[in-house]
Protein backbone atom coordinates (compact mmCIF):
# COMPACT_ATOMS: atom_id res chain seq x y z
CA UNK A 1 0.00 0.00 0.00
CA UNK A 2 1.81 2.95 -0.68
CA UNK A 3 1.81 6.09 1.29
CA UNK A 4 -0.98 8.55 -1.04
CA UNK A 5 -3.39 5.59 0.10
CA UNK A 6 -2.73 5.65 3.46
CA UNK A 7 -3.07 9.29 4.00
CA UNK A 8 -6.28 9.09 2.18
CA UNK A 9 -7.74 6.88 4.71
CA UNK A 10 -5.95 8.57 7.63
CA UNK A 11 -8.29 11.84 6.19
CA UNK A 12 -11.10 9.81 5.64
CA UNK A 13 -11.13 8.11 9.41
CA UNK A 14 -9.98 11.30 11.01
CA UNK A 15 -12.27 13.34 9.61
CA UNK A 16 -15.45 10.79 10.91
CA UNK A 17 -14.09 10.75 14.10
CA UNK A 18 -13.84 14.82 14.47
CA UNK A 19 -17.34 14.46 12.55
CA UNK A 20 -18.66 12.57 15.41
CA UNK A 21 -16.61 14.15 18.05
CA UNK A 22 -18.62 17.30 17.42
CA UNK A 23 -21.63 16.35 17.03
CA UNK A 24 -22.13 14.10 20.18
CA UNK A 25 -21.36 17.19 22.53
CA UNK A 26 -24.28 18.75 24.53
CA UNK A 27 -22.81 21.96 23.31
CA UNK A 28 -22.26 21.30 19.13
CA UNK A 29 -18.88 22.65 18.09
CA UNK A 30 -20.02 24.20 14.22
CA UNK A 31 -16.67 24.76 13.44
CA UNK A 32 -15.36 21.06 14.28
CA UNK A 33 -18.25 19.60 12.96
CA UNK A 34 -17.32 21.48 9.67
CA UNK A 35 -13.58 20.92 9.97
CA UNK A 36 -14.35 17.23 9.97
CA UNK A 37 -16.50 17.02 7.43
CA UNK A 38 -14.28 18.29 4.88
CA UNK A 39 -11.53 16.56 5.77
CA UNK A 40 -13.92 13.51 5.28
CA UNK A 41 -14.91 14.62 2.07
CA UNK A 42 -10.91 15.63 1.02
CA UNK A 43 -9.98 12.01 1.51
CA UNK A 44 -12.84 10.62 -0.12
CA UNK A 45 -12.29 12.75 -3.36
CA UNK A 46 -8.54 11.83 -3.24
CA UNK A 47 -10.17 7.76 -3.45
CA UNK A 48 -12.48 8.77 -6.24
CA UNK A 49 -10.17 10.53 -8.82
CA UNK A 50 -7.98 7.21 -8.53
CA UNK A 51 -10.69 4.80 -9.61
CA UNK A 52 -10.65 3.90 -13.56
CA UNK A 53 -14.06 4.35 -15.17
CA UNK A 54 -16.48 1.77 -15.83
CA UNK A 55 -17.01 2.90 -19.63
CA UNK A 56 -14.03 2.58 -21.40
CA UNK A 57 -14.69 2.25 -24.78
CA UNK A 58 -15.63 5.99 -25.72
CA UNK A 59 -17.39 4.43 -29.31
CA UNK A 60 -20.18 3.61 -27.58
CA UNK A 61 -21.92 6.58 -26.02
CA UNK A 62 -25.13 5.15 -25.40
CA UNK A 63 -27.27 1.98 -24.91
CA UNK A 64 -29.14 2.54 -27.77
CA UNK A 65 -28.19 0.25 -30.85
CA UNK A 66 -30.05 1.97 -34.24
CA UNK A 67 -30.41 -0.82 -36.72
CA UNK A 68 -28.78 -0.66 -40.81
CA UNK A 69 -31.49 0.82 -42.91
CA UNK A 70 -31.38 -1.53 -46.27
Amino acid sequence: MNISRIINFICIVTGGLVALYAQAQKQQNTYLLIGGIVLLMFGIYRISRNIKSKYNNTDEETFIKTEDED
